[in-house]
């Protein structure tokens, strides 16, 4: 699958597990590139697919220069009527990456369905055939959801976005339906975001910051917690 026009741009994670939010929240206000939050928190949803022999999540772990994570992303509340999901295609080339955006048709989600309510809003979208053509082989296999914040630097160059509250279900079986549960309040995720005109200037950036650089994941993380 092409990239079609997308950009690349680099994503640096740092796991946060000695600090408490209100402490993130503060060295990100104190940071000299004065970030601000342009727009309110919000609760991020997504369905992770994934091929038979769990493909995406060994390349993710083995550091494969060529990777993939395919999700639908959705905002608000976990259950009921599903507006506005969009399926993402979030493909890396070493340490850089892009997304793929595709808005698909609404869908209802309750614990007693389960994630094959997402297969007939799949077919019913415009969805291009290489899109559709991947998503033959590849089934839901993790949900997660998260409360986000997001913060940009005043130049407008640094993205910056802060991740709590951590929820992954293990979804699986012929029907689907959600399953093994795991909450992470403990650890906080935190990504800087930028183009790769700013990779210079990054690491500067990112030294004002007390947190620990990771590798993995929310994808792998999920798996590792309710698969293994």
């Amino acid at each position: 699958m092409e990239t079609g026009s997308s950009s690349f741009r680099y994503e640096r994670k740092f796991l946060v597990d000695l600090l408490d939010e209100h402490q993130v929240k503060g060295f990100i206000k104190r940071h000299p590139s004065m970030f601000f939050e342009p727009y309110p928190p919000r609760f991020v949803n997504n369905f992770y697919f994934d091929t038979a022999d769990m493909q995406n999540y060994h390349d993710n772990v083995d550091g494969s220069a060529d990777r993939r994570k395919v999700r639908i992303r959705w905002y608000g509340d976990l259950m009921g009527h599903i507006e506005k999901p969009v399926l993402e295609l979030k493909i890396k080339r070493g340490l850089v990456g892009t997304k793929r955006h595709h808005p698909i048709a609404s869908f209802d989600l309750a614990d007693d369905i389960g994630a094959q309510m997402v297969v007939p809003s799949l077919h019913a979208s415009d969805l291009p055939p290489d899109v559709m053509s991947y998503l033959h082989s590849v089934d839901v296999v993790l949900m997660n959801r998260y409360h986000r914040r997001y913060y940009v630097s005043k130049d407008g160059l640094f993205r910056l976005t802060l991740d709590t509250g951590m929820a992954f279900h293990r979804v699986g079986g012929l029907t689907m339906r959600l399953a093994r549960r795991r909450v992470d309040h403990r650890n906080l995720v935190v990504e800087l975001k930028y183009g790769v005109e700013q990779d210079r200037t990054a690491s500067r950036v990112a030294s004002f910051f007390p947190f620990r650089v990771t590798k993995s994941s929310k994808y792998v993380q999920g798996i590792d917690r309710v698969f293994l």
